[in-house]
């Protein structure tokens, strides 16, 4: 890693030196050039992340040799925060935000920006104690030098913005004095530098509103409505805040950058009907406590305002913003937090003015309300009722302006063809008459009903800056309950044409246009358009070859602009289009035919960073390359794979795929791995059984932890790749579970399909995992819904030895009729392993006996997962008897269960004596043969010396009764 690279460079100039000559020594090596420079400034900046100890010294360094402003430590910071933030430890964490207090107190250049940056971290909705310290320190450095915050208006306007909405997480009573200090900042600033606030728009009332009923905020509040002129000579009224647009990074500043970059993700490369599983992430991640509730504003602001995706991405069948947003309306919990939602959803629709706001600001809550109509008319019904009722209610001497905001919204959604009639939406037989009644009164411009009732068609719709993109996608799929749909369903478009979701191997044959580039080249110097346009004439792969490694080489001169690499990865993705197209695994895989695959001008830019090293300056230019060129073609991902495994070039450098991982937008290894696993398997299932095995061993961190990459396997391999997985498996090549996370994995399959989990079971039992291990899985198997797994673990158990862990989890299993597993596997150990099956039950039997039964009703009351209770034992063993009735089986002639059951009889109440007389009823013989002569005596299993032992007679007496079990335990009976 460069970083520790660079400590051992200062280390090795420094050690042993007093610290003036060791500060000599560093002077003099950054003098020698712009690359020890940056390696002496990096190397001081870890050792403070490190090494609290020698921080203040380090940082003197730092200052005293830094020859750039302390740009390069900067930029580092920057990176961190944006890149790795969440994976610090606890005291490079520590450390970074007081590397950040000491860079303001030197007033460095540039550092407003990175405290900025560090805002960004603080995340709403989130009172864990390592936001709640961030979120704090990052407030002292403010307080402790307001002078230099003074000084940039834009850093004022982020912080109070940032500071007003985390006021509203800290109302707890343990968090007040925190939020004393928010509140004495945010004042502060407002009433001193409103002006440089005013430049938050819209959004700067919506969060005061929030918080004005705190009396500090309150007075502020009063000032803002009725007495202007306080606040700022300039300011005319909360009219001139509410017509003003909030820009973007206002918007972007409350998501962290992990959140940020996920959304992006689901609205540029999810399809529609497949998101569920990133929605249960990110509802997982972010939105499962009661305080997260607040954070779905700052998503939906952010979905309306930031997220603007393009024609190209609103025809496609990716994931709509409006479905989205539906999905966190309907995960609001609390009526406060849905009124909020709401608000945040219509913001931009009350002063709304066509020719500063923008049509992609309003439209996710027409579509929302369009969409839901059908499949949730409550959730349409409801939005329609806030959009009426906030008219008189947002500030009733703005009444009018509200009201022609919104009309100017339902203007503009009509003229740029969103939607072709309103009436279809306010007039709709599913409203009730009274919400149909008050739009009739509010909007009778758009009541008037079409003859007949039509929906915009496809063809209708009108480019005038978006597409009407979203009326063949399938409807009310954005919650919880709705997505869950089977991956295979379909429905029937408007046009009655079927869509799937979920396979796609079938690909129409299209008549290609010619690559254009036109709209990029201007953006190239002279010298690389002269090569991309030769690129572009010839068709001949060999020629395409050597031209591209001439491109390589330009990005990797020194003078490269990197301001080109955005327009150059534009028109790389479209010239090679076509290479992306087909099968990429050769149909006959030798030697010969995989080298012959990677032969593509793509590949040779993984060749030149295959022979790269890691620290080479033009390692990470061309992962800039790769990652720019992965947002324009995401089977860039796959192929890199696909690449580091065939290629002998790239044998073992499979760790590259990580640093591309990183480098790209996701900047997260998971994810990406996923999501190219994702579209490998949509595109090519064969490919995808080829690097399987490759992906396990290289990555088993990302692989192994969780089912998701095998539930992709399974759920599209045929019995023939199958059965090669598992041959696999077998001759050491693919590991696919471990004993830490396998049971956890086993217990998500019981929710996919049937022939995904039987695959599942196979291949596990490929693997050498003993058993054990997975068979408390059995306290999640209910007979009726999870017959593919009782199937499974019946058979293996079956060829088992019974160890008192699998009784006893195989006895936890509820009693019922229709359940034969319990007693069908009790059978065939009875019938197998008769000794060492009584010994268990003895064991169980009395074991649960001896509990006192109020505890034991009460653990298998409040616990989800089966409980063995004496009860179920009996059941169990009753029908077990019942089953050997008719067979020569000697098992409840066993000393060890006739002791028990003795026991048991003893101690237990009437009702249950009468309910198991039967089982009871051996032990009763089984007492009377031990009372005769020792020649008229039962003839029974020899039983070890220990069980002749005689022991006293019952008691209600605790301490003698524990005595006996001891006795029981230890083969004992009971006379």
């Amino acid at each position: 890693m460069r970083l520790e690279r660079c400590v051992g460079i200062v280390q090795s100039l420094t050690n042993g030196l007093s610290e003036r000559e060791a500060n000599d020594a560093l002077t003099a090596n950054v003098c020698k050039g712009q690359q020890q420079h940056e390696e002496v400034c990096l190397g001081l900046f870890t050792l403070v992340l490190t090494e609290p100890s020698q921080a203040q010294r380090c940082y003197r360094d730092l200052t005293l040799v830094n020859r750039d402003g302390m740009n390069v430590v900067l930029v580092k910071i920057n990176q961190i925060l944006m890149e790795k933030f969440l994976k610090l430890q606890d005291v490079p964490r520590t450390q970074l935000v007081w590397l950040v207090r000491e860079l303001v107190k030197s007033g460095v250049i540039g550092a407003d920006g990175v405290v900025m940056t560090l805002l960004k971290q603080v995340a709403g909705g989130d009172i864990s104690t390592k936001n709640l310290w961030l979120a704090e320190s990052v407030l002292d450095i403010l307080l402790e030098q307001k002078e230099w915050v003074l000084k940039s208006g834009m850093l004022i306007a982020m912080s109070v913005y940032t500071y007003l909405r985390l006021i509203v997480d800290h109302g707890v009573p343990n968090l007040l004095p925190l939020r004393q200090k928010e509140v004495d900042f945010c004042i502060s600033m407002l009433r001193e530098k409103f002006m440089e606030c005013l430049i938050i728009g819209r959004d700067l009332v919506r969060l005061l509103q929030n918080v004005a009923r705190i009396p500090e905020m309150e007075l502020l509040w009063r000032d803002l409505l009725h007495n202007p002129q306080v606040l700022s000579p300039q300011f005319t009224g909360v009219l001139q805040l509410l017509t003003a647009r909030t820009s973007r990074k206002f918007l972007a500043c409350r998501l962290t950058p992990d959140m940020e970059t996920k959304l992006l993700f689901m609205t540029s490369r999810v399809r529609f009907g497949q998101q569920k599983r990133y929605q249960d992430w990110f509802q997982r991640q972010y939105l499962s406590t009661a305080e997260s509730q607040s954070l779905r504003c700052d998503l939906i602001r952010y979905i309306c305002g930031v997220v603007h995706p393009s024609n190209e991405v609103l025809s496609s069948d990716i994931l709509p913003r409006w479905a989205i947003i539906g999905w966190l309306l309907t995960t609001c919990t609390s009526n406060v937090a849905a009124s909020n939602a709401k608000l945040a959803l219509f913001y931009d629709w009350l002063f709304f003015n066509p020719e500063k706001d923008s049509i992609m600001n309003i439209e996710p809550a027409i579509l929302v309300m369009h969409h839901s109509m059908k499949p949730h008319p409550a959730i349409t019904a409801t939005l329609l009722d806030f959009m009426c009722r906030i008219i008189p209610h947002f500030f009733p001497p703005l009444e009018s302006q509200v009201r022609q905001g919104v009309f100017n919204s339902l203007n503009f959604i009509m003229e740029k063809r969103v939607l072709a009639h309103l009436a279809p939406l306010f007039d709709n037989p599913k409203l009730d008459r009274e919400l149909r009644s008050m739009l009739r009164e509010r909007f009778p411009e758009f009541c008037s009903s079409p003859s007949p009732p039509t929906e915009v068609k496809m063809e209708e719709a009108v480019s005038m800056g978006m597409d009407n993109h979203l009326l063949d996608k399938e409807e009310g799929c954005y919650d919880n309950t709705e997505a869950a749909f089977s991956d295979d369903e379909e429905e029937v478009s408007n046009k009655g044409k079927k869509r799937e979701f979920r396979f796609h191997p079938i690909k129409e044959a299209v008549m290609e246009e010619p690559a254009d580039i036109t709209p990029w080249l201007d953006q190239l110097d002279d010298t690389m358009k002269e090569k991309v346009l030769q690129v572009q004439k010839t068709s001949d792969t060999e020629t395409q070859c050597e031209v591209m490694q001439e491109i390589v080489d330009l990005i990797l001169e020194e003078d490269f602009d990197s301001e080109q690499m955005s327009a150059l990865a534009s028109c790389l993705s479209e010239l090679f289009k076509d290479h992306f197209r087909g099968d990429v695994l050769p149909e006959e895989i030798t030697e010969e035919s995989l080298e012959e695959s990677v032969c593509k001008p793509v590949c040779l830019v993984f060749r030149n960073l295959v022979t790269m090293q890691e620290d080479n300056s033009g390692f990470s230019v061309l992962l800039d390359m790769l990652a720019e060129l992965y947002q324009k073609q995401p089977k860039i991902g796959y192929h890199l794979l696909y690449y580091l495994k065939a290629s002998k070039a790239a044998n073992g450098k499979m760790s590259l795929y990580e640093s591309f991982a990183q480098a790209t937008a996701l900047g997260d290894l998971h994810t990406c791995l996923m999501m190219d696993m994702k579209a490998c398997q949509e595109d090519d299932v064969r490919l995808l059984c080829y690097l399987t095995p490759s992906i396990y061993s290289e990555f088993p961190d990302e692989t192994l932890r969780s089912g998701e990459l095998l539930n992709m396997i399974v759920a599209v391999i045929d019995s023939t790749q199958l059965q090669e997985l598992m041959c696999h498996v077998m001759m050491g090549n693919l590991v696919m579970f471990r004993k830490d996370s396998v049971l956890n994995i086993l217990i998500q399959s019981l929710d996919w399909e049937t022939f995904e989990q039987y695959s599942t079971w196979q291949l596990f039992l490929a693997h050498s995992i003993p058993l054990e291990t997975i068979i408390p899985i059995l306290q999640h198997l209910k007979y009726k819904e999870h017959p593919e797994a009782l199937s499974c673990l019946l058979l293996q158990l079956r060829r088992e030895k019974p160890s008192e862990e699998m009784v006893k989890m195989v006895l936890s299993r509820p009693c019922h009729p229709e359940d034969q597993f319990t007693t069908s596997i009790l059978r065939h150990w009875a019938s197998k392993y008769d000794d060492t099956l009584g010994e268990h039950i003895k064991a169980q039997l009395i074991k649960n006996n001896n509990q006192p039964r109020k505890r034991q009703s009460l653990r298998s009351s409040s616990s989800k997962l089966a409980q063995l209770t004496l009860e179920q034992i009996l059941e169990h063993l009753d029908n077990l008897r019942l089953s050997l009735s008719n067979t020569k089986n000697n098992f409840f002639t066993q000393t060890p269960i006739l002791q028990a059951l003795q026991h048991v009889q003893a101690s237990c109440d009437e009702a249950h004596k009468m309910r198991f007389s039967d089982l009871f009823a051996l032990a009763e013989e089984y007492e009377d043969s031990q009372s005769k002569p020792p020649k008229s005596r039962r003839k029974a299993p020899a039983s070890s010396p220990r069980s002749r032992k005689g022991v006293a007679p019952p008691t209600n007496n605790e301490e003698e009764s524990s005595s006996a079990v001891d006795q029981l335990i230890a083969g004992g009976g009971v006379s």
